[in-house]
């Protein structure tokens, strides 16, 4: 029984040890840059909204946007305001969703995304990865419109 205990008192204390830091920097982030978090996770909705759900392959238009929403991505994780999450945590995607409906629910995200994104930057230093990550999401959602433009006019 004692040996049961020390046991599990060691899987607790090993547990607290290894998930701390994660907390930690996850918090530090959030208390720095809370609109580039929210806009990481929009990102990934968008990216995963113009997956093709068979597995099929992207056009010109839904490829560019989605190597654009991965540079605004790479933009914002190299300036140290990442959450920790991997590009497939993303809010499920309706499988039934039709494509024009996914590719304007894309274009939602990356709205959203970018108004996130936009919100006035009080240092100066992070205003040209503001100015970056921007370029990509407009670069983006310019992709999502054409897109949405093969698709109706068909």
């Amino acid at each position: 029984m004692k040996s049961l205990l020390t046991l599990s008192l060691l899987a607790v204390t090993l547990a607290i040890t290894f998930l701390s830091p994660m907390t930690t920097h996850d918090l530090q982030a959030q208390g720095r840059h809370p609109a580039y978090l929210h806009a990481l996770s929009d990102l990934r909705d968008a990216r995963a909204h113009l997956q093709r759900p068979d597995g099929g392959a992207l056009r010109a238009e839904e490829s560019a946007a989605i190597h654009d929403i991965d540079e605004a991505i790479s933009e914002v994780k190299r300036a140290a305001i990442d959450d920790g999450k991997n590009i497939e945590d993303h809010a499920p995607v309706d499988v039934h969703m039709p494509w024009a409906g996914r590719l304007h629910k894309a274009h939602d995200m990356l709205d959203k995304a970018r108004r996130d994104i936009a919100k006035e930057e009080d240092n100066p230093e992070t205003r040209g990865l503001q100015a970056r990550v921007l370029g990509h999401i407009d670069h983006a959602i310019h992709h999502v419109d054409a897109a949405i433009g093969v698709m109706e006019s068909r």
